[in-house]
């Protein structure tokens, strides 16, 4: 008598499809549920390989166009890096895969959904937290946290012999076992030799970058076009792409042949776990470089200091896994405030693995030439400076005066 339905998120990779095996042995129907979010996968045979291994129905779903003008496009204009280095690659990806799964789940009646992201890593605080907040009554089942699937499966050696057994394809190899996430924004490259942070990545690791070697001797420039902290439109070498997905696929291919947008980094998990992550992001590095330039432009200073100040959350509930939440929503609306003038043009050269804003044109510029030349006067009386400085100065004097001579002059007479 079958334990009831589950719609499984499936990769076609070693975890999900011994996961998918696993959950019929264990007397569920499961449904197959793959995400198209850009990933270099072949679809069909995916789909082909979730029937054979025993789904009862396999649901591919193109989340692409979504993935960029509702997940990928609202994090880069709030300017969200999580440890001042990582493009939520992963992370970005996770809540529109688990919304269509909680859909799927509707349509289907199913009372379960599952996952293979482990019990030490943060894909699990993102799906659960998301499924929970989507639909508050659905159960997930959890592989990695099942004590009977953990008594069977100690890691991956464990799981690609179960694999053997069943004869069941897998493209992981005991040669090269690193866990990679692949998907429109990026490709992260995780375990095996990789999990020693002081072994260098090689060099054929990285897959979505060109090789160094081959990174063309000659800049480029690409100019983008922002309405609202939004690309509208990129340019470069007579091509230009206004539709959403084409143009970020465009940035995409550019990043890649120039060896734009590696990271090497160890960060801190949700769970408390320090863990080495190698990404490549090519299109999402020059994005954020433009977008980023073109605000110098555009957003008041103050603005800016509180925008900077929430980007900072932004990037932390991304990465934990709290997209669906109140305190989430809540800051988007003061992102799309904060960028109502984040429109015009910035022209970036691409050379040798850097994106590098060379010029910025705006209607909303705040930049006034007057002010800021130091060859003619107007906009500005220099001589008013005179009254600023003094007010400045006045809080310092007075700590001098109570606390005696300066702390940097007593350092230097001591």
């Amino acid at each position: 008598m079958s334990k009831g339905k589950v719609v499984l998120a499936y990769s076609g990779g070693l975890d999900t499809s011994v996961i998918l095996k696993w959950l019929i042995e264990e007397g569920y129907e499961v449904v197959a549920y793959i995400a198209d979010v850009g990933q270099d996968e072949d679809f069909e045979a995916a789909r082909a390989k979730a029937l054979k291994v025993g789904a009862a129905k396999v649901y591919v779903e193109d989340l692409k166009e979504e993935f960029v003008t509702d997940y990928i496009f609202p994090a880069f204009k709030s300017q969200a890096v999580y440890e001042g280095r990582y493009l939520l690659g992963t992370s970005v990806a996770r809540p529109i895969i688990a919304k269509r799964q909680i859909e799927i789940a509707e349509k289907e009646g199913a009372q379960f959904v599952s996952h293979g992201a482990t019990g030490k890593g943060n894909d699990q605080v993102r799906f659960e937290l998301s499924y929970y907040a989507l639909k508050p009554d659905i159960k997930v089942l959890a592989p990695w946290k099942m004590e009977e699937f953990l008594t069977r499966f100690k890691g991956r050696s464990d799981m690609l012999n179960y694999a053997d057994q069943y004869g069941i394809p897998v493209t992981a190899t005991r040669k090269k076992p690193y866990s990679e996430d692949d998907n429109l924004l990026h490709i992260s490259h995780e375990a095996g030799i990789l999990e020693d942070p002081n072994a260098p990545c090689d060099e054929d690791v990285y897959s979505r970058t060109s090789h160094p070697e081959a990174w063309p001797n000659e800049p480029e420039i690409v100019t983008l076009t922002f309405k609202q902290g939004i690309p509208v439109k990129v340019e470069a070498d007579g091509r230009s792409e206004t539709n959403a997905l084409a143009l970020f696929q465009f940035l995409n291919e550019l990043g890649s042949k120039h060896g734009i947008g590696r990271l090497d980094m160890v960060e801190n998990r949700f769970v408390g776990i320090k863990s080495r992550g190698v990404y490549e992001t090519p299109g999402g590095a020059i994005l954020h470089n433009a977008h980023r330039d073109l605000e110098g432009l555009t957003l008041d200073r103050e603005v800016m200091k509180l925008r900077d100040t929430m980007s900072l959350k932004v990037a932390e509930l991304i990465y934990n896994g709290f997209w669906f939440s109140p305190e989430f929503e809540l800051l988007m609306t003061f992102m799309d405030k904060a960028q109502e003038t984040v429109n015009g043009e910035v022209r970036v050269q691409l050379y040798k693995g850097s994106a590098y804003p060379l010029a910025r044109t705006s209607p909303n510029a705040l930049y006034d030439p007057l002010q800021s030349s130091m060859d003619e006067e107007g906009g500005y009386d220099q001589k008013d400076a005179a009254g600023f400085i003094r007010i400045n100065a006045v809080r310092l004097k007075n700590n001098t005066n109570v606390r005696g001579r300066a702390p940097a002059l007593k350092n230097k007479a001591a």
